[in-house]
């Protein structure tokens, strides 16, 4: 033996030390620095992000679902049966909301990618799963357009849709650096029917918003008020006095793709795409490196 040490391995080759706890904080400026370096290589100025349930399906695929259960159930069917019949009928009924996220993001889509610009306006967003997900990065892709899909790894595998763009298809493991790239570049916020983690990016938007704390106007579409009308009654925050009248006017319901789609390009042209006047109040420096 000649004495002589094996070199260590580099920092940041050491594989132990970046799954260690030590190794966290790069872990999480990895999911900011490559998020970020595919953005600006993809050209991709800002986004319009699409939330909703995981669980609804096309009509088509919710009618096959509906026969084959019935197909099977017949006159006699077993209390597990009844109760995928019930679920199944419904299914079928919130089926629409898929096809109208679909159609919106392909109306969204289609108008955004010929507007004039170096770099891609609007681009339609998504958490990259199934349901509202997979039916927004559909009507992108049908439209022309790059769609992304921002992942999560969840113990319950959520693979990522089949219509994202390959070079948009992201996988984070920290849900709060998820959040952040939905809400970083987004222009717009589109909430379809959904349950807590849909409710969650929600108010988290309404709750910044409120306080003032963007640096931009997003808009903020939700989807269906047949749907919502049962689940959060804002009249009443108002009349509670836990809200004030003027909040209400920090987003807009709507019921039909084309109603959606008007409001999205009347307000995105208006705050984003018409030069604003400058203001003189002092802006975060993070605020200020937002395209």
């Amino acid at each position: 033996m000649d004495g002589k040490s094996k070199p260590a391995p580099l920092a940041y080759q050491n594989e132990p030390f970046l799954n260690s706890p030590d190794g966290r904080i790069l872990r999480i400026l990895a999911e900011y620095a490559e998020p970020l370096s595919r953005f600006r290589r993809e050209q991709i100025q800002d986004t319009v992000v699409f939330f909703g349930s995981a669980r609804f399906c096309s009509r088509l695929d919710a009618q096959r679902n509906l026969l084959g259960i019935e197909a099977n159930a017949g006159e006699g069917a077993s209390l597990e049966q009844q109760i995928q019949l019930k679920r199944a009928l419904a299914s079928v009924n919130m089926a629409r909301y898929y096809e109208d996220a679909r159609r919106l993001a392909f109306l969204l889509t289609q108008w955004s990618i010929h507007i004039p610009a170096r770099r891609r306006r609007f681009v339609v967003t998504t958490g990259g799963g199934p349901g509202i997900m997979e039916a927004a990065n559909l009507g992108a892709q049908e439209a022309g357009g790059k769609t992304i899909g921002l992942n999560i790894n969840l113990p319950a595998e959520q693979a990522p849709n089949s219509y994202i763009t390959p070079s948009l298809n992201f996988e984070f493991h920290y849900f709060f650096m998820r959040k952040f790239w939905f809400a970083y570049l987004a222009k717009a916020l589109v909430i379809f029917p959904g349950g807590f983690g849909t409710l969650d990016e929600l108010f988290e938007i309404l709750t910044l918003a409120q306080t003032e704390k963007l640096a931009k106007r997003i808009l903020v579409v939700i989807y269906g008020s047949e749907y919502w009308s049962r689940v959060i009654n804002f009249q009443a925050m108002v009349d509670a006095g836990t809200i004030s009248e003027e909040d209400l006017d920090l987003f807009k319901i709507v019921d039909s793709p084309e109603e959606g789609f008007e409001y999205l390009r009347e307000g995105l042209t208006r705050h984003h795409l018409v030069p604003q006047p400058r203001h003189v109040e002092a802006v975060p420096e993070i605020a200020k490196t937002n395209p």
